[in-house]
């Protein structure tokens, strides 16, 4: 007898459903980062091994930092440029529904609606704790430095070959969300994963330039601007910053370019957590990113607001001014870092 889903180990749940599948949605978090795009392309580009269709839906515009790992390997993407959501009104051709990187409705807007009632499999492969029960099958494996890894080994499991395009794919994920190997979430498998990669033929060097010194002369004067903003609060072991919509308007900057700015502060001896409040440039909720060097579990902190993430690295959106998200954030922080 067939074991169901719910009975198999997470893994292979996936590979039972995907496999009676002929064609799949795949699709990940507004604003998508590398881990993010690079996660759903190795995840596509499987799937095309064993003669699965898939293609890939970007709830905003495709970013321009990583929009080669998507073009390069020709996948079909629906994406605000391309016609979306007019032209993924029906949903009929697809026999299946993955959100990779994610599996909140809060990171996928304008999808809720059309997709929980949808009659077919709905997977979520991710690595972050906050999670909401929707899905029909899930696997998310928290200890995992990104998605990527999960991908890795779930085509492991599946027995399809990783190639130097998965692999690339794969690498862009582990190396974006990893900072390069250097962040605190890097676990032994991940660096022999890398290794295994580079040995498969992933360019690192080529990598490294894209993903590090591939950046827009207005993404440097956002990033000026942000630094300008930075006080340091609760004896130097807070640290904001934020980015006014004026900001954007005078640097020709866009909301992707504020990618990695919350980072910038940890390297300040003192800081233990770093908060970014942007201001988006169509307005709308405020923006709120979190970092934390472990004292602070900024996941917990943002589900109080209505976000969430990882322990040292989460998010949530909240509603009214600049100023009175500030207040808000950052009165409630300084409670947290002083109840440590």
């Amino acid at each position: 007898m067939t074991a169901t889903p719910s009975t198999l180990d997470p893994y292979r749940a996936i590979i039972e459903v995907a496999s009676r599948c002929k064609r799949i949605l795949v699709t990940t978090h507004v604003r998508p980062d590398g881990d993010a795009l690079g996660t759903c392309v190795a995840l596509i580009l499987g799937l095309r091994k064993v003669g699965i269709d898939a293609e890939l839906l970007v709830l905003s515009k495709l970013p321009r930092k990583y929009a080669f790992v998507v073009e390069t390997n020709k996948i079909i993407c629906h994406d605000a440029d391309k016609g979306w959501p007019e032209k993924l009104n029906d949903l009929s051709r697809f026999d299946a529904f993955v959100s990779c990187d994610t599996g909140t409705w809060s990171q996928l807007p304008g999808l809720k609606d059309r997709i929980l009632n949808w009659k077919v499999p709905k997977l979520v492969i991710d690595h972050h704790l906050t999670q909401e029960d929707w899905a029909t099958t899930k696997l998310v494996i928290t200890e995992a430095s990104a998605a990527g890894e999960i991908v890795a080994e779930l085509l492991d499991q599946w027995d399809i070959p990783i190639d130097t395009n998965i692999g690339s794919a794969i690498f862009l994920a582990i190396a974006s969300d990893t900072g390069w190997f250097q962040f605190a979430n890097t676990r032994p498998y991940t660096l022999r994963l890398a290794a295994r990669l580079m040995e498969v033929g992933v360019d690192t060097d080529k990598m490294y330039q894209l993903l590090f010194q591939n950046e827009r002369a207005e993404r440097v004067a956002l990033q000026t601007r942000a630094q300008q903003s930075l006080e340091l609060l609760a004896d130097g072991r807070l640290a904001v910053m934020q980015v006014r919509k004026s900001d954007f308007e005078e640097t020709r900057a866009d909301v992707p370019d504020t990618e990695n700015l919350i980072n910038i502060p940890l390297q300040i001896q003192t800081v233990q957590a770093s908060i970014l409040l942007t201001e988006p440039k169509d307005g709308g909720a405020i923006r709120v990113s979190l970092r934390s060097k472990g004292q602070v579990d900024v996941a917990r902190f943002a589900e109080k607001f209505g976000g969430g993430g990882h322990a040292r690295a989460s998010g949530l959106r909240i509603e009214g001014t600049l100023k009175s998200a500030r207040d808000k954030v950052v009165t409630a922080m300084v409670e947290a870092l002083g109840n440590q």
